[in-house]
């Protein structure tokens, strides 16, 4: 059963429109009927849904309120890229792209875009294939998809050009970093998780390659 406790806390999800607020509880709704039968996310974090799922995506938005074009790599069960595209719903000019290979979680990130997030963008295929096809994003996001130095790798050809990456990073980052900077030189804010006190949201912005 998918908990709600932190549903209505202001310190998770924040003024939220009542509108966002039932997207979000059907978001929910289908999670719980889809879970069952494919692995959306781990079963230990299921009972925590709201905070470790709804919450820990909807932190990025506070990271970049003004950004109108999103791209999610990895989506999975849609965190935090189909949060993100909830959230900004209501924003005629925005959009959001997910980008998720596995086509049964394709199946289910379809039928959340039909009932919660008609204009997010779903792509079909693996990320290498689809980000040469896209156009460069505002924001780049992946939470438990790959180490930094192969998301910055991905990545590459946007960060150089004016996108900025917010990537959810546990309690190694610290490493990753250090391994990252041996290759690439880029400018780098650490955000503390609101969600969780070992994770932090690593923003990149300005990739280049370390010069020889």
């Amino acid at each position: 059963m998918v908990g709600n406790a932190a549903f209505d806390d202001a310190d998770f999800l924040g003024g939220v429109s009542r509108e966002t607020h039932a997207r979000l509880r059907d978001y929910a709704a289908l999670y719980e009927k889809w879970s069952p039968r494919i692995n959306l996310t781990a079963p230990s974090t299921q009972k925590d849904f709201w905070r470790r799922h709804i919450a820990d995506s909807a932190q990025l938005f506070d990271l970049a309120p003004e950004a109108q074009h999103w791209a999610d790599l990895g989506s999975g069960g849609g965190f935090p890229g189909m949060v993100i595209a909830i959230l900004l719903q209501d924003q005629p000019d925005a959009r959001v792209e997910l980008i998720e290979s596995n086509r049964k979680k394709t199946a289910f990130l379809q039928a959340v875009k039909a009932q919660c997030a008609p204009s997010a963008i779903i792509h079909p295929a693996r990320i290498e294939a689809a980000i040469p096809a896209m156009k460069r994003p505002d924001i780049v996001t992946a939470r438990a998809l790959a180490a930094l130095p192969a998301l910055l790798d991905m990545t590459s050809a946007w960060l150089s050009s004016g996108t900025r990456a917010l990537f959810h990073k546990g309690r190694g980052y610290a490493g990753e970093i250090e391994e990252s900077r041996a290759k690439h030189v880029f400018d780098l804010v650490i955000h503390k998780s609101r969600i969780d006190a070992d994770s932090v949201i690593l923003e990149i912005s300005n990739l280049q390659p370390k010069p020889a």
